[in-house]
């Protein structure tokens, strides 16, 4: 287990949940690093290393990266800028209740998680109008629809199994309300 005395939240919602917008206000109001998975595997991508060409093997034949990859990537950012971050916002992770056993006995316990919780109807709305001006291929109703399934699939069983560590977002009205709901949390936790 690396030795991290700072926290460590997981950053949960489904797609359109406000989550990259919450992020970057607690990263500006608390100087967290914003930790962001997918960046983590487009950055070691872009590397040019070995274990990049590895990874983009992988992504092109369609397959899952496999969760090894994705943790060593994640234990990897979080031991490089422990002693220059005062707490890390893990994005979009864990996705299953395995990831979160490992990431536990690998790099260290979570602090919180923190649910952006959004209903379906208001994170379908949101994305269609982002997709009016993303150019984003997903941003459609049929993908959306997918997305939220399997969202919900995977979620339910993470939230299980964080019980009274999960600190719930209502993340349906304007930014600044959303995010005095965030810093009451943090600012809660002492962290």
């Amino acid at each position: 287990m690396a030795d991290v005395k700072v926290p460590v939240i997981f950053v949960i919602g489904g797609p359109g949940s406000g989550k990259g917008t919450q992020c970057e206000r607690i990263v500006q109001k608390y100087g967290f690093t914003h930790l962001s998975t997918g960046d983590l595997l487009r950055a070691e991508c872009a590397s040019g290393s070995e274990r990049g060409a590895r990874l983009v093997d992988i992504m092109k034949s369609g397959a899952l990266v496999p969760n090894d990859e994705v943790l060593a990537l994640l234990k990897n950012a979080i031991v490089d800028n422990v002693s220059k971050s005062n707490g890390f916002l893990v994005d979009g992770y864990p996705r299953e209740v395995g990831q979160a056993v490992e990431f536990e006995k690998q790099v260290c316990s979570c602090t919180f998680l923190l649910f952006f919780d959004v209903p379906d109807d208001v994170m379908m709305s949101r994305l269609l109008e982002r997709g009016k001006t993303s150019g984003r291929a997903d941003d459609n109703e049929e993908t959306i629809a997918k997305r939220l399934d399997t969202f919900h699939k995977f979620t339910q069983p993470i939230l299980d199994h964080y019980g009274d560590k999960v600190k719930k977002v209502k993340a349906t009205g304007k930014v600044d309300e959303i995010f005095a709901q965030v810093t009451q949390i943090v600012d809660a936790c002492k962290c």
